[in-house]
This record gives structure tokens, C-alpha cells and sequence, in this order.
């Protein structure tokens, strides 16, 4: 039985205008993405990839087409409900971990959490879950400069699980991470991935594509293969 869709884009596209200049950066994406499924997007600099992210982010908005979250028309929706809509449903992994440089592991993973009205005691409790569940149950009242780049991604990583979302967005989540600490990253991936986390994954290496259970390339803004 398959799970139920997720993610849903409905002929995409979207068009930045520089001057009299207009650029297409995505030219008629049609894409699905199912709940459990772990989706990695390849492609070149300039290939669209990013900006697909932030569309299925709810980063920017389509110029046409349709983009259906978990089941909800989510194209022309104002910014604070995206906002909403972002911080219960999506975490977001970027390349370079945007952590707070003063803040310790512990409130950097938080963060979310205060826009969901918790406590701060309910906020550090799950937030040391989620550093446990990332194997950093020894660097909790670290600060981002204590910690190597493979700690400080997976600070990321439990900032992105600690709302429970429903779908993991991550950027690129390898590419400021040397080989040894980039396949740790992607081990902890498909370990939530079993556990059944939705993650799709922006890439532009294969060798980290390859640990996603479908690839999809992309290349001048269109989708080539799936």
C-alpha cells in the first residue's frame, strides 16, 4: 500500500525579473513525493535545484503552477501562515548549519520550539532528546566554536527534528564537511529514514545522491530523470 502523498507540484514554474531581464529558473516542474520517502534533487550550479528547494520550502513562491503541502493548496498563501506552516512541518538542514555562534547546542536546537509556545523547560528537555537521538548527548552546553563541522551539522539536524515534522529539507547538508564527517552526516539521514522520515535532499554530488532511495536530476530547470 502506498503512503500518502506529501509533496505535490503541479506544472511549476518560476520566473525572476532583473530589470527588463526575466530569468526562468524552474520551467514546468510536475513532481510527487510521499510520506517515508527519502528523495535526493542532483543537479549543477544553476540547474534550478535550490530554487525547487525553496519552493517546496515555502521559502518563495511559484510564478504559476500549483504546490500542494500535505494535502493543502500552499501557492498563494500569505507569509505568516507560511511561516506557520514552515515551523510544524518542515526542518530545514542547510550547508552552512546556520547556527546562533553564542548560543549553546542545547538553545540552538530550541529555537523552533519557542515559536510553538512551549515552556522553556519542555523546550531544553526535547531539545536534549534531539541531540541524543544525533549521538551529541556530550556536547549539549557547547557553543558552535567547540565543535567540529560534522557537530555542528548534526546540531542542525536535531534543531530540524526537534518540532517533529513532517518532511526534512536539506541543502546541500555535505558540502562544507570532509568525507569522513559528510558520510556520518548521511548515515544519520537514512537512520531517521528507516525510522520514517521524509527527507528530500539537494546535492550536486553523486556519491551523496546515492545514499537517497530515488534521484531525481535536474538540468536548466527542468526535471530530466526520476
Amino acid at each position: 500500500m502506498k503512503q500518502s502523498l506529501l509533496v505535490k507540484l503541479s506544472r511549476i514554474n518560476k520566473i525572476y525579473h532583473t530589470g527588463e531581464i526575466a530569468l526562468q529558473a524552474l520551467k514546468d516542474i510536475s513532481l510527487e513525493v510521499r510520506k517515508g520517502e527519502f528523495v535526493a534533487i542532483i543537479g549543477a550550479s544553476g540547474s534550478g535545484k535550490s530554487t525547487l528547494m525553496n519552493i517546496i520550502g515555502l521559502l518563495d513562491h511559484p510564478t504559476s503552477g500549483k504546490y500542494e503541502l500535505d494535502g493543502q493548496d500552499s501557492s498563494h498563501l500569505k507569509e505568516d501562515t507560511l511561516a506557520q506552516i514552515r515551523n510544524k512541518k518542515i526542518g530545514f538542514v542547510f550547508q552552512s548549519f546556520n547556527l546562533l555562534p553564542r548560543t549553546t547546542a542545547m538553545d540552538n536546537v530550541a529555537i523552533p520550539l519557542i515559536y510553538a509556545g512551549l515552556s522553556r523547560s519542555e523546550r531544553m528537555d526535547r531539545a536534549k532528546q534531539a541531540l541524543e537521538q544525533v549521538g551529541l548527548d556530550d556536547k549539549l552546553a557547547s557553543h558552535p566554536n567547540q565543535l567540529s563541522g560534522g557537530q555542528q551539522q548534526r546540531v542542525a539536524i536535531a534543531r530540524a527534528l526537534v518540532n517533529n515534522p513532517g518532511i526534512i529539507l536539506a541543502d546541500e547538508p555535505t558540502g562544507n564537511l570532509d568525507t569522513k564527517s559528510g558520510s556520518e552526516i548521511m548515515r544519520i539521514f537514512e537512520r531517521f529514514h528507516k525510522l520514517g522520515k521524509t527527507i528530500i535532499m539537494i546535492t550536486h554530488e553523486d556519491d551523496i545522491a546515492k545514499h537517497a532511495k530515488r534521484v531525481i536530476r535536474m538540468k536548466d530547470g527542468q526535471i530530466w530523470t526520476s
